[in-house]
Order: C-alpha cells, then structure tokens, then sequence
C-alpha cells in the first residue's frame, strides 16, 4: 500500500531531522556527564548549583522539537521556548545543546513559514529576548549580565536576524523568476505575434501572385480554347500566357528570395514599383480588358514615393485588375493616379462586363478586398471599395506621402 505524496514529503523530511536530535541529545549527554563545568551557562551567577535531572528533561524536550524544525517549525518552537524558560527560572542553568536548538528552531520558523508568520516570529522573538535582558539587568550585575546578554544575542538575535535577511534575499530571488518567466513569456507573444504578422504578409504576396497570374493565364487559356480561334490569335493568346507565366515565376522567385537569409549567390529582386506597370497593364489586356492608364501625379512625387506605398499601390492595383478580369470580362478598365496634397490617390474603375463572367476554379475564396485593405493600412493608408452607380465597380485607395516607419514598409510587402 504506498502513502499519500504528501507523507511520503513529510517523511522525506522529517527523517534527518530525528537524525539531527538524536545527534544534539547525544552530545548533550555526554557534555552533562563528562563536561559538567562547560555545559551548563549560569543565568544566577557561579554559586548556582544545577539540577541535572531537570536539565536533562530539559534537554529531552528540546530534542523532541528539533524533530519539528522543518515540518512544524511553530509547534517546536512553542514546546521548545518555554522548556528553556522553565530551565532558566527553576534549574537555574541551560545546556549549551539546549541554546542551539533554540537558535535553530527560531531560525526555521523565520524562515519556512508564512511571510507574516516569519515577522510575527521575529517580532515576538525579539521581544522575548528584550524582556529577558531587562529581567537579567534588574536582577544581576557585572560579568553575569554581560555574558547573559552575549547569550541572548547569539541565541535569539543572531539567529532570527539572519533568517530574516536569507528570507529577503530568497523573495527577491522568487520576484527576479517571477519577472523572468513573465518577460519570457511577453518574448514568446510577440515572436508568435510577428510570426503571424509574417506569415499573413506571405500570404497576400501569395495571393497576388497566384490569383493575378495564373488567373490570369487560365482566362488566356480559356479564351485560347475557345472553338473557331485563328492561328495568329491563338499564338498571341499563348504568348500572352507565356508572358504572364515568366512574370509570374519572377514574383514566386522574388518572394522565395525574400525568405532566404540574404543568400549572395541568389539576391532577391527588386519589389515592383508604380512606375513599372506597362506589364501588368499589357497582361490585364491580354486577359480581354480594355486598359487605359491616367497618371496625373506630380513627376516630383512620383519619384520619391516610398518603398512600401509604390509595393501596396502595385498589389492592389494588381488585385484589382485581376478582379475586373475574372468579374467582368472585357470591361473597361481607367486606372487614375493622382497626387493632391500629401497623399496619392489610386484610383480603378470598370464598366458592366461586355462578355460573360469567368468561373475559375479556387477564385472565390473570399480574400481579395480583405488583402487590398490590408495592404493599405499597413501602410497608414485606406482603400474602399464598391459599385459605382454606373453598373461598374470602383476601387479606390489613398496612401500617405510622408516617410513610412520601418516596421510598416516591412508589414506592406
């Protein structure tokens, strides 16, 4: 039958400290017998005459509360103190061993109870001690009262005094844990936090890559499939996939280049810029849109944009064409830019669709407008979009001129 953890705890305790007493009540003994004049410390001057027989009861009981210094610091105390007190008033003399166990049973009870516990010990400790010294002031003179002061003060002050300042030191050392774990723990939060920030920015460069060009490519192919299609058509259709496809390959490089850890035998390119979109232009009109570019920015403007405002611009540009392709197929499509004041205005607007809408398997996730938002934000930006009230779909996004934070440009890609 095996015992309850907490007996067996208990027991794992307790065993070396009857070891303990059994060890001062041996020493104790053979001081009382062998070593008589050095054993017992007067508190009634050098004529007092000891009883041996109460000081050995003495020292039996305070073996006895040694066995508690651990478990029941408290209660060997209290079976402890007024063993000695009593030795003290009616035996006149106290065992050295006697003292030592005292001074070790105030120690533990400083130390392995309760805060509040420990102080009240420490406080009722001292003032024990006080009255006692008052009593031996009172009582006695000369080298009696300094040596029984001395023995106050190695017993009862020493003792609690150092408990005490090992107890500070062990809940100091308890808080600096304490605000370890927490500070890991905030580490651990923000790393998953930009971990997740990370992995959503993957995912909308994922997204533009995959649902602009190959999109983009499977409209081409279907229109290259469509019955009664001429040879020349055919062939600038499949070019047009090509192209879209070699585009497409370039980005995926890109974005795999970005992960890498700054490999020089293979830099990642540069992002695209809003003054590189002739070929997502030429590839939204392979995709059947009639495309028409208004770009009324300031050209001083236009070449100082930050990094991260030209790459959310092109992504939702790049979202939006894609859209109006698979949503209303041979519309057109007027792409605005502007820049009024401090900021840049992106502006894309479609007409009705001239042609029957694309079903393409995997593009109605449901994400597009989400990322587009995304990406401006990121950005200190907005983006809105919707109908028109022309039958048409608008989309338009305003992005900030000024310098863009670090972390933003970072959050924008």
């Amino acid at each position: 039958m095996s015992l309850p953890s907490g007996v067996r705890h208990a027991l794992r305790e307790v065993v070396p400290d009857v070891g303990l007493a059994l060890l001062m009540l041996a020493a104790g003994l053979a001081m009382t017998h062998w070593f008589p004049e050095i054993n017992g410390i007067s508190w009634r001057g050098p004529d007092a005459t000891p009883d041996r027989v109460a000081g050995t009861v003495v020292l039996v009981v305070a073996c006895a509360g040694e066995v508690l210094r651990r478990v029941l610091p408290l209660a060997g105390v209290a079976l402890v103190a007024p063993a000695v007190l009593g030795g003290a008033l009616w035996v006149g003399t106290t065992d050295v061993v006697v003292l030592l166990v005292l001074a070790d049973l105030l120690y533990c009870a400083v130390l392995h109870t309760g805060r509040r516990t420990g102080r009240a010990v420490a406080a009722v400790g001292l003032i024990g001690a006080g009255t006692v010294a008052l009593g031996v002031l009172l009582d006695e003179s000369g080298p009696v009262v300094v040596s029984s002061l001395i023995n106050l003060v190695l017993v009862v002050v020493i003792p609690v005094a150092w408990a005490a300042e090992v107890r500070r030191h062990r809940d100091v050392a308890e808080a600096e844990r304490v605000r370890a774990d927490q500070t890991a723990r905030m580490v651990e939060l923000d790393r998953a936090a930009a971990v997740a920030a990370e992995r959503a920015r993957m995912a909308r460069d994922l997204h533009d890559v995959v649902a602009g060009r190959l999109s983009a490519i499977a409209l081409q192919a279907e229109a290259a499939l469509q019955p009664g299609v001429d040879d020349d058509t055919g062939r600038r259709v499949l070019g047009a996939v090509r192209e879209s496809g070699v585009a497409a390959l370039g980005e995926m490089r890109t974005l795999i280049g970005l992960l890498r850890d700054g490999d020089a035998a293979d830099p990642p390119g540069a992002p695209p810029r809003l003054g590189e979109l002739e070929p997502l232009l030429r590839t939204a009109r392979a995709a059947g849109l009639s495309v028409a570019l208004v770009d009324e920015r300031d050209p001083a403007r236009a070449q100082d944009l930050p990094v991260a405002v030209e790459l959310a611009g092109y992504r939702i540009l790049q979202e939006s064409l894609t859209n109006a392709a698979k949503h209303a197929p041979g519309s057109c499509v007027v792409v605005e830019l502007t820049t009024p004041g401090t900021e840049l205005v992106l502006r894309v607007g479609n007409g009705p669709a001239a042609g029957r809408r694309k079903r393409l398997p995997g593009t109605n996730a449901g994400t597009g407008l989400e990322g587009l938002a995304e990406r401006a934000r990121a950005v200190g930006g907005s983006c809105d979009a919707g109908p028109d009230g022309a039958g048409g779909w608008a989309v338009r996004a305003v992005f900030p001129l000024q310098r863009v934070p670090a972390e933003e440009r970072t959050a924008g890609r």
